[in-house]
Order: structure tokens, then sequence, then C-alpha cells
């Protein structure tokens, strides 16, 4: 603290804290934005990728599920790679987090805004 100010020294620090703490958790959004996760259904048929937010990025099939007659095979399949992604990314979302919060003095299990 510096002598003759008073808390305002204690403040500077909490400043400084709150500015790296703001720079990190912009570090994170970015980071999330890049790590994708990919969900499979029908043993590798339909394969989901997304980012860990969950932004779908790809969606990739097989050309011998189509058949006109599994058509509503073909969307579950579909689905079901997609909401496996999504779980996976919510996943790796909190692993990430977990990492990259460890230094930042939160309290455990704090949910942040992304």
């Amino acid at each position: 603290m510096i002598k003759g100010l008073g808390g305002l020294g204690d403040m500077a620090k909490m400043m400084k804290a709150a500015k790296d703490m703001q720079d990190r958790m912009e570090q994170i959004q970015q980071d999330m934005a890049r790590i994708t996760v990919t969900g499979e259904a029908g043993a590798g048929l339909v394969r989901a990728t997304c980012t860990v937010k969950g932004e779908l990025t790809a969606l990739e099939i097989d050309p011998s599920i189509f058949v006109p007659s599994e058509k509503e095979v073909v969307e579950d399949l579909i689905l079901a790679a997609i909401k496996e992604a999504q779980r996976l990314a919510e996943e790796r979302m909190k692993s990430e987090m977990a990492k990259m919060t460890e230094g930042l003095g939160l309290p455990p299990g704090i949910k942040l805004p992304f």
C-alpha cells in the first residue's frame, strides 16, 4: 500500500487484477471458439463437428446411407451426431474453463457468461 494514500494502493491493485481477469476471460472466449469436438452416430456414418461454444461447423454423412427408404434413419443419425457433438462440446468447455480459470482465484463451480 502506498503511504499517505489510504486504501488507494489496494484499489490500484484491485483494478489491475480486474483488468488482468478481463484480459484472461477474453482469451478464454477466443480459445472456446477455436476448439472443436466431433460427435458420431451410426458407428461413424454421420459425424457432426462443433466448437466448444456449441456452434455447428461441419456435418459429414457417409454416402452409403442415402437410400430413399431409410430417410428417417438418416435424419435420426444426423440428430444423434449433432446432440453428441453438443454434449462433448459442453464437457470440453467445462474442462477447459476449469483449466484456464485455476489461477484467477474464482470460487469453484462459478458460472461464467459463456
